[in-house]
């Protein structure tokens, strides 16, 4: 069993943050203290730098195959770049399945995408393409297999009307389970895309006026009233981009609405609307559902993440640029959505909390709740995950904070041909990740083999938390 001493460095735990040393054992962190020795451990030198746990995205669209687009990751390039980013623990929501598919199609699917490909370790959402008795039937089977949370829409081809939505969360309410949803108003997209494409307003500049922040707004604070009705229902509002749809959730917590929460994702905090009008067909790279926003909103998410917003994950989503979405730059409307940003979240988020004290207070304790600890405690990973603690996997990242930079794609991992955040300064950056006690990048190496990351299976929570 291979014993890994990281030493010196500034440790954020559960209840501290001290300059100490860790003991990884195998797979496990085994002690954490001050002056720790064990015969024949191999030494990582940490003094000055910043020890979290590894980071956990709930975000994630690998493999994803759009009928018209297939993503660049797959589950090998995919969590190689996480593992570069400092991010440890995946949870994918696998894309849509055949019509009419068993509600395990795609679990079945993901599982054989994932093997012998996986660098990290990774879980699964289900997904959720229309409801009757039998889906709502195998919900619980696939509860027991570690599918702890599932996903809907409220827009796309495989929307779900409201009345199966309210059945979906009386289920989960039973099941103990999670059910994000994407929140768009269907019936208000559809017929602003197609008054653009009637007047021939098809720049990307169209595709943010076609999905208005209060179609967003709207359909969250339906979701939040239906999770209501269904005896206060898990909820998980995915990728939040609005103050609006933020203060729709306020407002229902200052009524006492328990069991939910929400997310947003870093390029809705550091990117801005106006990249839809730069010249060509640049702007066609921001594409993605909900669009960006502007200055107003994106301050209200910053302003969020202090106590409203609980988590922040990627909806890393990477189409190549040149071959999947230039060629679309006459109608923004058969632009595949999405962007890359498996990588850059941690030192993204480490760089503005942390080292410029966006949010004032304890930020490394705030960073590490939202990229780490949250994920893990609300999507049933707790406290295998999340956390540096005595019995906890020892998933643990280095971050040093002299390291500083301009993001640029060239210097990124994920088999895409940009990165959303070119540019951008950041002040901190992750130099050693570890992986159940397995050094995986370090150095500017990476030693991560394909398979070696295990599927996870999450386990269901008291929802009332």
């Amino acid at each position: 069993m291979k014993n890994i001493i990281i030493k010196g460095g500034l440790v954020v735990s559960e209840d501290a943050e001290e300059v100490c040393d860790i003991l990884c054992s195998g797979e496990k962190i085994k002690q954490i203290g001050k002056h720790i020795s064990a015969a024949g451990a191999e030494v990582i030198d940490a003094a000055g730098m910043v020890v979290i746990p590894g980071g956990v995205d709930v975000h994630t669209h690998l493999c994803l195959d759009t009928g018209a687009a297939v993503v660049g990751d797959d589950f090998y390039t995919g969590t190689l770049a996480a593992a570069w980013g400092g991010t440890t623990t995946i949870v994918d929501h696998p894309g849509f399945g055949p019509a009419n598919c068993s509600l395990d199609h795609q679990i079945k699917k993901y599982h054989e995408l994932a093997r012998n490909k996986a660098v990290i370790d990774y879980g699964f959402h289900g997904v959720i393409q229309h409801v009757n008795d039998d889906v709502l039937s195998k919900m619980a089977g696939l509860a027991e297999e570690g599918i702890a949370s599932f996903k809907l829409y409220t827009t796309y081809g495989y929307k779900l009307c409201d009345k199966d939505i309210i059945k979906v969360f009386e289920r989960a309410k039973e099941l103990g389970v999670w059910i994000a949803v994407h929140c768009e108003n269907d019936g208000a997209v559809n017929h602003l895309k197609e008054k653009f494409k009637s007047e021939e307003k098809l720049s990307s500049r169209y595709h943010s006026l076609s999905r208005p922040p209060e179609a967003e707004a709207e359909a969250v604070s339906r979701m939040v009233l239906l999770a209501k009705m269904a005896n206060e229902s898990p909820l998980y509002i995915v990728h939040l981009t609005n103050s609006m749809a933020l203060e729709f959730v306020k407002s229902a917590r200052a009524r006492g609405q328990k069991n939910l929460y929400v997310e947003t994702c870093p390029q809705y905090l550091f990117l801005d609307e106006s990249l839809y009008d730069l010249p060509g067909s640049e702007g066609l790279k921001y594409i993605m559902c909900p669009p960006l926003r502007g200055a107003f909103d994106r301050e209200a998410l910053w302003q969020g993440l202090v106590s409203d917003i609980d988590i922040v994950g990627t909806d890393h989503c990477p189409f190549f640029f040149e071959t999947q979405k230039s060629v679309h730059a006459g109608d923004f409307t058969q632009c595949p959505s999405g962007a890359p940003g498996i990588e850059e979240r941690v030192p993204l988020m480490y760089s503005e909390i942390v080292a410029k004290n966006r949010l004032g207070g304890s930020g490394l304790r705030r960073f590490t709740e939202l990229c780490s600890a949250a994920p893990a405690k609300l999507f049933g990973l707790y406290p295998q995950k999340g956390v540096i603690k005595e019995g906890s996997d020892a998933d643990i990242v280095i971050i040093d904070p002299a390291k500083r930079g301009a993001i640029s794609h060239a210097a990124l991992h994920a088999n895409v041909d940009y990165s959303a955040y070119e540019g951008i300064e950041v002040h901190g950056w992750p130099v050693c990740t570890i992986s159940r006690g397995e050094v995986i990048i370090r150095g500017g190496t990476a030693s991560a083999k394909p398979g070696r990351g295990r599927f996870l299976k999450r386990k269901t929570l008291n929802l009332d938390i």
